[in-house]
């Protein structure tokens, strides 16, 4: 069950990493204003999400964890 916990999680992480960046996508959407922030607010939310997932399914804690988690968003978000 574990294994296949992990597998999901590293191929969503993987299918985010070849994705765009948040900026990107928004750039490409052209969005603007209130809708490029709510976008942008859910986005590294999400970014989030994935990249704590995979900080567990490297089994990473403390410092590292930390250190992994802000690097995988801010690669995420394009800043």
């Amino acid at each position: 069950m574990r294994s296949v916990i992990l597998t999901i999680v590293l191929a969503v992480f993987s299918a985010q990493a070849s994705a765009a960046t948040c900026v990107a996508q928004a750039k490409d959407k052209k969005l603007a204003g209130a809708a490029e922030k709510s976008f942008m607010k859910k986005c590294e939310s999400d970014a989030k999400a994935t990249c704590e997932a995979s900080a567990k399914g490297k089994q990473l804690a403390g410092a590292a964890q930390t250190s992994y988690v802000k690097k995988c968003v801010a690669d995420a978000m394009g800043s």
